[in-house]
């Protein structure tokens, strides 16, 4: 018991420090040798865990859908909507971007163009944010001709550039960014436009008015 509670720990601790350099330096100017390093554990470790860099990151993406599965189950119940799901989760997933190394960097290796066998938690976060559309279209509750593909595409780019724009600064990662981008996007988006625009951002951010109007700081 001892044994496997000692190997955990040193697992979890290889993927957070391979989180950190991954996210801080990309997948191809990111060592083995420095992932141990910041781990505090033995190269013979690290192989002993993780045969190569690539069973790394792949383990790093991972953890990162995890962590984005958990926003989604526990902003699920409280949601009117498909839409009003995507809109809290999406804001939740900039905070994590912001906060939590494995979720930053699960999406700069999604789009990393060294990484050969990459896209792995990129592909999954566009196919639950797809799946989202679809179920808010069966609703009725997208605009006439909006296709859930298309829009799909915008908001992972969207949650992607996020990433890029924070990944010297984090400071300019605040959640008032995808209201912007909501209350762009819902209008043209959602069946019932401003009143459900209105109505969405108002209930995901009851706090950021302030933070919205004070921009100075960022």
């Amino acid at each position: 018991m001892v044994k496997q509670l000692r190997a955990a720990r040193t697992r979890q601790a290889l993927v957070l420090a391979a989180a950190e350099i991954f996210a801080a330096d990309g997948y191809a100017l990111s060592s083995l040798p420095a992932i141990s390093r910041r781990a505090g554990v033995s190269a013979g470790a690290l192989h002993f865990h993780f045969p190569s860099k690539d069973a790394l990151a792949v383990e790093v993406e991972s953890a990162a859908r995890r962590s984005v599965e958990q926003l989604v189950a526990a902003r699920r119940p409280s949601a009117a909507s498909a839409l009003h799901l995507l809109v809290m989760v999406t804001r939740e997933v900039l905070v994590a971007i912001a906060a939590d190394a494995v979720v930053r960097a699960g999406f700069k290796l999604s789009v990393d163009p060294s990484r050969k066998n990459g896209m792995g938690f990129g592909c999954w976060w566009r196919a639950w944010v797809c799946e989202e559309l679809l179920r808010a279209q069966h609703a009725g509750e997208l605009a006439d001709g909006v296709s859930p593909d298309r829009v799909a595409a915008v908001i992972v780019a969207a949650t992607v550039g996020f990433e890029v724009l924070g990944a010297q600064d984090r400071d300019r990662i605040a959640p008032w960014h995808v209201e912007e981008f909501w209350s762009l996007v819902l209008p043209r988006l959602a069946a019932h436009g401003e009143l459900f625009a209105g109505m969405a951002l108002s209930e995901s951010w009851p706090r950021a008015k302030g933070a919205h109007n004070d921009r100075s700081s960022v």
